[in-house]
């Protein structure tokens, strides 16, 4: 894995090949970065859709747009080179997900006579499936991680393999991707139950059963690497990415560089995937995606790495190689794709300070991460120096189940790495989503951790700090409730609260305002003293406060000399304030008290879905935590438990029923 094999030869340069529409094979915020950046380039475009999609921003944006029809219209093959065809599309982009990574899909176009912009088809074919790409970098000199990749699928020949490879271990649909058709196995009295959940989740999401077996790293950290190679035998990478702060195998922040890595880690990986690329004859935009054992280090206190898969598409997650790079990753693939050499040499390409990303989702973060539908009746997102968005929806548009419930990326750059992360959490205080629950809240408490801050990282991380990642318990502080009165600010003539009138002679000289938190009423006065100078009471002394309007919903409050910019979103009989990654909802009338009435026993559909199994009978008893059934549901498993303990009244679904969301499927008493 030498140096030698970053190399840029200007004297195979070709002329470009004809490129002056392309149809992206894809949708949402990823179909509109990629007009985005051809059309900056003089390249007209052309969106397919489905029905689903006929009103999204990225239809309107397009050059041109052509429906499509059928249960999966975006893995349609012959429709999509079809509308090429009418358009006179001469590339097609197929983003990531749906066809990005179909070697089937390349070589149609290719015999078609359309440019795909995406590597070549032998090169997917290698890195499809797991255990074809780990015997290829292993032939490479490239490290893998120690385990099973062979092609008896007998569950005894999985058994033997499981006892060499020693417990825990790591279970592996061959082709997975986004923590499908994946297990951790930490005994073997759990291997088979397990073996044939991720056996279902592989079938289910890629039409393929098969497996491998890894050694299960106890604490790793996920880290990978951006390359881009051309048609001419150059290749550079783009340095590292860390995506270890994942949920169940599923990114949730992403970071460039990585922190904490040594020079000498970060320029072996970097040549190990410049390697992986040479080994396989690749081109075009390329992830690496390596492992790292923090509990195996070297003499020199770097942790063993090893090869996990290679995404033959650009990630998710590119924006954050832009932004320490001040590359056009859509505009390299393109240009690669036209049959230019790359646009820089290894040594052009630098990092300048720091970049993270979160993935703003359509989710309920705190009733299990379950997806939540909706239409976005109210969007604005949190902008200033160093944000990007990418989004694919807007205020009005609806978010279901058909796809990938991303509200939006929302990017973050910096001097350095903590600046970075105090503009995301900023960003994200300031995001406003309504319609449906969103995970926001607990991205800006996960972005403003203290270990992540610190950069102490590893794939474990959430789930270690789960308890700290939840909504806040204390009692919200004095400046909170300053910050919820400040809505009581004139703005735009609205009256977002019962205390939002302007003050006026003819009014109270002071008002005795009402919040409630946790069941609990805080009396608070609030008397005006001065232009936006307000004294306000009845909590701990909380003294004269300066509290400006900072746009619809940003207050800026200055106690004591100290400014907070806080965040205040007004809602129906209730305030929320976000005040530095934390939120608080005020209730603005009393609450009412919980009816129970034996609800606490309905076990209900979180989502529509199918039932792939009921473990329980009536009669039976039940205690806390039990699984009731498992519920499939976006092409994952859902296992629904019992929240207490009792008897089984009712099971009013069986295995393979369809359900509603909000459907009774279980009754306990």
């Amino acid at each position: 894995m030498g140096a030698d094999h970053v190399r840029l030869d200007r004297r195979s340069e070709r002329l470009p090949a004809p490129m002056r529409k392309i149809l992206i094979a894809n949708r949402g915020e990823i179909a509109r970065r990629i007009i985005r950046t051809a059309h900056a380039m003089g390249i007209a475009t052309v969106a397919v859709h489905s029905e689903a999609d006929e009103a999204a921003p990225f239809v309107r944006e397009a050059g041109q747009a052509v429906p499509l029809s059928g249960a999966r219209p975006y893995l349609d093959i012959d429709a999509i080179i079809a509308a090429a065809r009418r358009t006179g599309a001469d590339a097609v982009h197929p983003g990531y997900g749906f066809l990005s990574e179909n070697a089937d899909f390349a070589r149609a176009l290719k015999k078609a006579g359309i440019t795909f912009i995406g590597p070549p088809e032998s090169a997917m074919k290698v890195m499809a499936l797991k255990d074809t790409a780990k015997a290829a970098m292993k032939k490479a000199g490239v490290p893998i991680t120690p385990g099973y990749q062979g092609n008896d699928q007998s569950l005894v020949r999985l058994q033997r393999a499981a006892e060499q490879v020693g417990y825990p271990l790591l279970i592996k649909a061959v082709a997975g991707g986004g923590g499908k058709g994946m297990r951790a196995v930490h005994a073997p009295e759990d291997f088979q139950e397990a073996l044939m959940a991720a056996q279902r989740e592989g079938e289910t999401a890629f039409g393929n059963p098969s497996v491998m077996l890894e050694k299960l790293i106890q604490r790793p950290r996920h880290v990978e690497v951006q390359l881009f190679a051309d048609g001419h035998g150059n290749a550079v990478h783009l340095f590292e990415r860390d995506c270890s702060l994942q949920r169940r195998h599923q990114k949730v922040i992403e970071e460039a560089p990585a922190p904490g890595l040594s020079e000498r880690l970060r320029h072996t990986l970097g040549v190990a995937a410049v390697t992986a690329a040479h080994a396989i004859g690749y081109q075009g935009a390329g992830t690496v995606e390596f492992i790292l054992d923090l509990d195996t280090v070297d003499d020199e206190g770097d942790p063993a790495f090893y090869f996990m898969e290679m995404n033959t598409r650009l990630q998710v997650e590119h924006p954050v190689t832009e932004a320490i790079t001040g590359e056009d990753l859509v505009e390299w693939q393109i240009r690669v794709a036209r049959g230019e050499p790359l646009p820089k040499v290894q040594d052009e390409l630098a990092v300048t300070g720091h970049a993270v990303e979160a993935r703003l989702y359509a989710e309920d973060a705190d009733g299990g991460f379950l997806p939540s539908t909706g239409t976005l009746s109210r969007l604005a997102f949190g902008a200033g120096v160093g944000v990007r968005i990418d989004t694919g929806v807007e205020q009005g548009s609806r978010i279901g189940l058909d796809y990938d419930p991303m509200i939006a990326k929302v990017i973050a750059h910096g001097a350095t790495r903590n600046e970075a992360i105090d503009r995301l959490v900023g960003a994200l205080d300031a995001t406003v989503v309504d319609g449906l629950k969103s995970n926001r809240a607990f991205l800006a408490r996960l972005a403003d951790h203290p270990e992540f801050r610190a950069g102490s990282l590893d794939t474990g991380f959430i789930a270690r700090h789960m308890a700290e990642l939840g909504p806040a318990l204390e009692t919200p502080p004095p400046v909170v409730l300053a910050a919820a009165l400040g809505i009581g600010l004139p703005h735009d003539g609205q009256q977002a609260s019962p205390f939002a009138r302007p003050f006026r002679l003819n009014l109270p000289h002071e008002r005795i305002v009402h919040l409630w938190w946790a069941e609990v009423s805080h009396a608070v006065s609030l008397r005006r003293v001065g232009p936006d100078r307000w004294r306000i009471g009845g909590l701990a002394g909380i003294g004269e406060v300066t509290a400006r309007r900072d746009g619809p919903f940003g207050i800026s409050i200055d106690l004591a000399g100290t400014l907070l910019p806080a965040t205040v979103v007004p809602h129906p009989g209730e305030i929320e304030v976000r005040l530095a990654g934390q939120s608080w909802r005020l209730a603005t009338r009393p609450p009412r008290k919980a009816d129970h009435g034996g609800g606490d026993g309905m076990v209900k559909a979180p989502m529509p879905g199918r039932v792939l199994s009921v473990d329980i009978a009536p009669g039976q008893a039940v205690a806390e935590g039990d699984r009731l059934l498992v519920l499939e549901a976006m092409k994952m498993e859902h296992r629904l438990t019992a929240r207490a303990g009792g008897t089984v009244l009712a099971v009013h679904v069986a295995t393979g029923d369809q359900v509603a969301d909000g459907m009774t499927l279980v009754e306990i008493g």
